[in-house]
């Protein structure tokens, strides 16, 4: 990183104690300990029953969990594809944004859990209890539920294509909004009048009987809302010597330590000496807590930023091609006319973001969270949406050529005549309709 002049960073102690602000909370001891001992895991959770367990954003894919005790964990945006958790006590914990795919799961328990936004493609839940559950929004395409208790479970706007429910208990639940109903197995499975359907109306009889469902008309639901889980977001870090630093000199330690250990100060730097030009081209930045960080017009082609906290903070005109943005926070970040080209946003949270006008060409941003975000204008030729969640963002003007929009989400989004769709084709009314977005002049 090169400043022209950098006097007042220099005046920084030669060796600092400094935050690496991992965007985690969690001990990593302790979710070592989860992945190589499960009975372990157990009894130290038996302990403290009550207590929730921060598992924000952990790394368990193909993790061997059966019967663990996870109840009460904050596990949101957590990687669980391919793991086993047969018979795993997952019982109001916080799931939302989680991955969960292809992930055996046959009699867990997830009641009272919130799996809002989960990816559970392909996921094998035979009798798992998701009683009182929150599954808004989740992707639950060929997700097999045969037996599944979903009473008074929240299903509104779910992806159900060839979801097989096969015997399931879906009495009371609420499919308001939910889309590929009809192609979802239902054989046998039980409908109550309190049943909401995805067009808003109540299951009766003659609906249940054309779909091969059964109709109880003897069940009452419960009234109660769903309680929300814990909290998902962190809010501690770990402390790290900068001196554990590898592969920088003493200078550019010192300069990083300054934009990683104090964001205000570095905005104050910034803001009295706006002139300067920010070179940080191919640095390591991995999980660093850069929340509110004034990075405008910076030169950070290649750089690492995977895991790193940076809501609210400023990219504006930044040149961030090739950089690394996998499952990093950016809710709120703005990224105005920024150079995106190649940036890997694999699982990134860019809720709200601003990208009015970014280069997002060629770009990665598989299951990356897009809610809210401002794309009017952006170029996203060739970029890679699959299962992305584009719900509510504005889209009025982007250029989609070539985009894989795989399983993407578009419900509630922004298109103009002049968006042009991946087909190379501007956006017309009946393609929005068919994927729940709006149209405007």
């Amino acid at each position: 990183m090169t400043f022209k002049r950098i006097a007042a960073i220099l005046m920084l102690p030669t060796i600092l104690i400094f935050l690496s602000a991992e965007a985690t909370a969690f001990n990593r001891a302790s979710l070592e300990l989860l992945k190589k001992d499960v009975a372990e895991w157990n009894a130290m959770r038996s302990k403290s029953p009550e207590s929730a367990i921060d598992l924000y954003k952990a790394d368990l894919e193909d993790a061997e969990l059966n019967g663990a005790n996870l109840s009460r964990t904050i596990l949101v945006r957590a990687d669980l594809s391919g793991a086993q958790l047969d018979e795993a006590d997952l019982s109001g914990s916080n799931l939302a944004m989680s991955f969960i795919k292809k992930t055996d799961m046959k009699e867990a328990n997830l009641s009272g859990s919130w799996l809002n936004k989960a990816n559970l493609k392909n996921s094998y839940m035979v009798k798992a209890s998701l009683h009182r559950s929150s599954l808004e929004g989740a992707n639950l395409r060929w997700a097999r539920l045969r037996g599944a208790d979903l009473r008074d479970t929240n299903l509104s706007n779910a992806i159900l294509f060839e979801t097989d429910f096969t015997e399931a208990d879906l009495r009371g639940a609420n499919l308001k909004g939910a889309t590929f109903l009809p192609n979802a197995v239902l054989q046998g499975a039980s409908f109550s009048a309190g049943t909401i359907l995805p067009s808003g109306k109540p299951a009766d009889r003659g609906w249940c009987t054309r779909h091969g469902a059964r109709f109880d008309q003897n069940f009452t639901s419960s009234n109660a809302s769903i309680q929300a889980p814990p909290v998902e977001l962190p809010a501690t870090a770990t402390m790290t010597p900068a001196s554990a630093r590898t592969g920088m000199n003493a200078a550019g330690i010192r300069e990083q330590e300054l934009l990683r250990d104090d964001v205000e100060a570095w905005n104050r730097l910034r803001s009295s000496r706006p002139e300067m030009t920010l070179t940080m081209e191919k640095e390591k930045l991995e999980r660093a807590s850069l929340r509110g960080a004034d990075l405008k017009k910076a030169l950070l082609s290649g750089s690492s930023f995977a895991g790193a906290m940076l809501d609210a903070a400023d990219l504006t005109g930044a040149d961030l091609r090739n950089a690394n943005f996998r499952k990093a926070d950016m809710k709120g970040a703005r990224l105005q006319e920024a150079n995106l080209q190649k940036a890997n946003f694999d699982r990134a949270f860019l809720k709200e973001a601003d990208l009015s006008g970014a280069n997002l060409s060629g770009a990665m941003l598989y299951g990356a969270t897009l809610s809210g975000a401002n794309l009017n204008g952006a170029l996203l030729e060739g970029a890679s949406l699959f299962e992305a969640d584009l719900s509510g963002a504005d889209l009025s003007g982007a250029n989609l050529k070539g985009a894989n929009i795989m399983d993407a989400d578009f419900s509630g989004a922004t298109l103009s005549p002049h968006t042009i769709l991946p087909s190379g084709k501007a956006a017309t009314r009946s393609w929005a309709v068919m994927n729940r977005a709006t149209l405007i002049p």
